[in-house]
């Protein structure tokens, strides 16, 4: 293992944080508190012409008034005259489309929570949104024909069950669910009832040809999440939807479906086979079906977005490591090239009009996502800044770091400093480790409600963002190299990584911390019992603590089986409980903090349950379980958000800086918020 402080670990960030930052006489950190009100961009569109752009903004709820999710506001620019415009601010907007055809704009919403989710629209000239379409249920996505009149959309099944005759009635597991199904209605004609699609299935995705004589389907046999992630089947049908008239024989995960512009091809983001754990592949087939064939098998990268330019060229965003690239490629694989290469701001979504407009959607180690413009000479001009208000606060330095796993695998991550970093110091470290594992952390923003990012730099801490085996964004044989090896190589290349750190002498090897969500969680727990002696605290999240009873529990045991454990939980009971921490715990001596949603269904609370039991009976390590009602696999609401926070920060700040053994209170003062986290 090898890890050079000054030559193999750390490259320059070539966009550094704004001088204001450290220009200012002691200028505060970031805190929970800051994190609460960030907003960022999320969806993008770009008019055909390519004059206008319209993006939906994140706007997160005040968490010491309500505690409720985020609501999304319309904006609009126009690149003529660089107005900025706030279009609709007063509902809560998504799936935002130009129509074609017409100068306006529209997206699903509703005006109360007791409407179903409907279609509205909105002049380019502004006004009022007014409702143009809706259905009995809610309506879930959509996509224009060509016309602008002719309407595909997706909504839960009509149908329902039949009543119990009992004054109550009980929740058949997996059973009588309601399929997401596909219809097309004629806006022109009013008062025409949509028909459905003829498939039988659950629809995720409709997209019309360039003619609108076609449509292309993404249909998975069920709702359940299962069959959502591994079954979904490409299928091309008639513009009624009656006819079939060419199926995708393709298995495995399903992303992205986009027609070519001459309407013979379609370009697919999937999965190599079935056992890919992403859809990041780039294949081309015939718009009549049949077999699809693979773009560039060999790319060391991760497919993230495609648009189609003409009838033989592609625009394609994708992951190369740590970093993101916007290039082409022809459509028989030849001509790759890369428009913006690695180095600049993390590039997450891209569109481009009919006249060469391009605009991005990135973020960069300084913000969360904005958006962009892609000037002739290949440059990012940025075009929005949602919290001027990050300028004044002093952010700790993020770089690129690579290290030797103990096989001698070169891998990459990320190292935030502590604000105000003295060299020749050492400091505690929070490692953050991502779930998945099919995910990667990219060099851009790393700090949100779970992630430490920098509200620990603004607390003295070094926060360490490691991107393991397994990790995306390194091509499809990385992606495969943790699979069937739960807990092992994977996480020590996280613990060669730490060593690193620790040799180069900038971190205290008695004052390490671990946090992670989902998988990430299995990895705190892991590390917290099994490695229990290099842990000094561990934050674990909607985690994973016993492999046996998390494939009962789970609404994903055929992705669990074919994407990452490769052999059934039966065919080897005791791996698999090796491979627990729940196993391990009677050794735990790291005070562990456990977070999970009440609701989960990905990761049930019972594996916090599990864990934190274990340990509060076997040992008298501390520990704590902390459950949000209302709250699935992450939390939701803006409150629990803050709320977990604090309480990771906390939970850190005592048994990695303080001398106390005692826990922190349970309870969060809102009047103390502020003092206590600026500590």
């Amino acid at each position: 293992m090898s890890f050079s402080f000054e030559k193999i670990i750390f490259s320059a960030f070539i966009f550094l944080l704004p001088a204001s930052l450290f220009a200012q006489s002691n200028p505060q950190g970031m805190t929970p508190l800051h994190v609460a009100k960030i907003e960022q961009v999320r969806e993008i569109a770009l008019s055909p012409s390519g004059d206008k752009v319209v993006y939906t903004l994140r706007v997160q709820a005040n968490p010491l008034e309500k505690n409720k999710p985020a609501t999304y506001d319309l904006y609009l620019i126009d690149l003529e005259s660089g107005s900025y415009i706030p279009f609709v601010t007063s509902m809560n907007v998504r799936e935002i489309a130009f129509r074609p055809g017409h100068k306006s704009i529209t997206f699903l919403s509703r005006r109360s929570v007791d409407h179903p989710i409907a279609l509205f629209e909105i002049s380019l000239k502004g006004g009022e949104a007014r409702k143009i379409f809706d259905f009995p249920t809610s309506i879930v996505d959509y996509d224009w024909a060509p016309d602008g009149n002719h309407l595909a959309f997706m909504a839960p099944d009509t149908h329902k069950q039949e009543e119990s005759i009992l004054p109550y009635e009980p929740l058949v597991y997996e059973e009588n669910l309601i399929q997401r199904r596909g219809f097309i209605a004629n806006l022109a004609q009013e008062g025409q009832r949509p028909y459905r699609v003829q498939l039988e299935g659950s629809i995720y995705q409709m997209h019309w040809s360039p003619d609108g004589s076609k449509l292309a389907i993404a249909i998975a046999p069920t709702p359940l999440i299962d069959d959502y992630y591994m079954r979904q089947q490409v299928v091309i049908v008639d513009h009624y939807g009656q006819s079939v008239l060419g199926r995708v024989k393709h298995e495995g995960k399903l992303g992205q479906i986009a027609w070519s512009p001459d309407g013979t091809k379609l370009a697919m983001l999937a999965g190599a086979d079935i056992y890919d754990p992403i859809a990041g592949r780039l294949f081309i087939v015939s718009a009549l079906g049949g077999e699809p064939v693979q773009l560039k098998p060999n790319f060391k990268g991760m497919f993230e977005q495609i648009q189609w330019t003409d009838k033989n060229t592609l625009n394609y965003l994708a992951s190369k490591g740590v970093w993101s690239v916007y290039g082409s490629i022809n459509a028989d694989g030849s001509g790759m090239q890369t428009i913006i290469g690695k180095g600049g701001p993390n590039l997450t979504n891209f569109e481009k009009a009919k006249d060469g407009t391009i605009i991005i959607k990135a973020n960069t180690p300084a913000h969360p996502n904005e958006l962009y413009r892609l000037t002739e000479s290949n440059a990012l001009s940025r075009l929005t800044y949602s919290n001027p208000w990050l300028d004044s606060l002093a952010f700790g330095r993020q770089e690129v770091v690579s290290w030797k796993a103990n096989d001698e695998t070169v891998l990459q991550g990320m190292l935030i400093y502590p604000v105000n970093f003295q060299k020749g110091q050492k400091y505690p470290l929070i490692t953050v480790v991502h779930g998945g594992p099919e995910s990667h952390y990219d060099n851009g923003w790393l700090t949100s409600y779970f992630e430490p990012g920098q509200v620990g730099a603004a607390q003295g801490y070094f926060v360490f963002y490691p991107n393991y085996r397994g990790s995306t964004g390194r091509g499809e044989v990385f992606a495969k190299s943790s699979q069937g090896d739960p807990g092992g190589a994977e996480f020590d290349d996280i613990l060669a990584g730490i060593d690193g750190l620790i040799e180069v002498g900038v971190v205290d090897s008695a004052k390490v911390g671990v946090t992670g969500g989902s998988y990430g969680g299995y990895a705190t727990g892991w590390f917290a019992t099994r490695y229990t002696d290099r842990f000094a605290a561990g934050v674990m999240f909607v985690g994973i603590s016993n492999n046996l009873s998390k494939w009962g529990t789970s609404d994903i045991p055929q992705e669990l089986y074919l994407v990452h454990a490769r052999k059934r939980v039966w065919e080897d009971y005791e791996f698999f409980l090796k491979r627990s921490p729940v196993y391990w715990a009677g050794q735990a001596e790291t005070p562990l903090l456990i977070l999970a949603g009440k609701e989960d269904t990905r990761v049930f609370p019972s594996q916090s349950y599990e864990l934190y039991r274990h340990i509060k009976v076997r040992t008298d390590t501390p520990v704590r379980l902390v459950l949000y009602p209302g709250e699935g696999h992450g939390n939701r609401n803006a409150t629990a958000r803050l709320d977990y926070n604090i309480r990771m920060m906390r939970w850190f700040n005592t048994y990695l800086k303080s001398e106390t053994e005692e826990k922190p209170d349970t309870m969060i003062e809102v009047d103390a918020v502020e003092a206590d986290l600026v500590k």
